[in-house]
């Protein structure tokens, strides 16, 4: 046991501190930017595939169904040695200066979670009655501007919870940028086992930082939706 312990304790001291701290701080920045692109999407996706033109409707349905139906790992993977294959020369090396390991999990995380968002946003919107649509465009406003004024911000009190889970989902997904080489906190794990041969202490830790993290975003998610609830009436 006491070998077990100073084992585990000898992973947080130089140099693997800074490893871990560094692929954390990689993971959380790659769930910012990822989320960031999946909730603005995500909600432009949702407001057009509630719009009255079929053709629209069709065509957001059919993302959804794509992103929805491919392991994210594959859409990572496309981005990283498709789609950067098909770009100018010019834009991939200046991809690649500025970090193409991170820059293509991030698009193709949050392009893939925005369908999931989508969803969320949707059946939101679904809820609000249609009594407050015809209210709101009866007053002069526009359809977009019924959306952001009116409906869409109860919509978003009401797809919280779904919304936390999709948020604490993406999180943890960010793992899968590990295949392309982003140096996240998986990653750096993985490094750390490689070096110490410490595969069970170096795995716990990355459990406790995941756990820890996913935690946290779901009481934060639940905090700010308990606050930002419709009153009954």
């Amino acid at each position: 046991m006491q070998n077990f312990l100073n084992a585990f304790i000898t992973l947080f001291q130089p140099p693997y501190d800074v490893l871990l701290l560094e692929g954390l701080a990689l993971t959380l920045k790659l769930t910012l930017f990822s989320w960031i692109l999946a909730v603005a999407l995500g909600v432009l996706l949702a407001m057009v595939r509630e719009s009255k033109n079929i053709v629209c409707q069709k065509t957001v349905a059919s993302y959804v169904a794509f992103q929805r139906n491919v392991p994210m790992l594959v859409h990572i993977l496309l981005w990283y040695f498709g789609v950067s294959n098909i770009l100018p020369i010019a834009l991939q090396d200046q991809l690649s200066a500025l970090g193409s390991e991170f820059i293509y999990p991030a698009i193709a995380i949050g392009l893939c979670m925005a369908a999931y968002f989508c969803e969320d946003i949707r059946s939101g919107l679904r809820s609000i009655p249609y009594g407050q649509h015809e209210a709101s465009r009866s007053l002069g406003m526009s359809y977009l501007k019924s959306m952001r004024h009116v409906i869409l911000p109860q919509a978003l009190r009401v797809c919280a919870p779904p919304f936390i889970n999709h948020t604490v989902l993406l999180f943890k997904n960010t793992s899968l940028a590990m295949a392309v080489g982003a140096a996240e906190l998986t990653y750096a794990v993985r490094d750390i086992e490689n070096q110490t041969f410490l595969t069970f202490q170096a795995y716990l830790i990355a459990t406790l930082f995941y756990l820890m993290v996913s935690l946290s975003l779901m009481w934060l998610g639940s905090y700010v939706a308990h606050q930002a609830r419709i009153p009954a009436r």
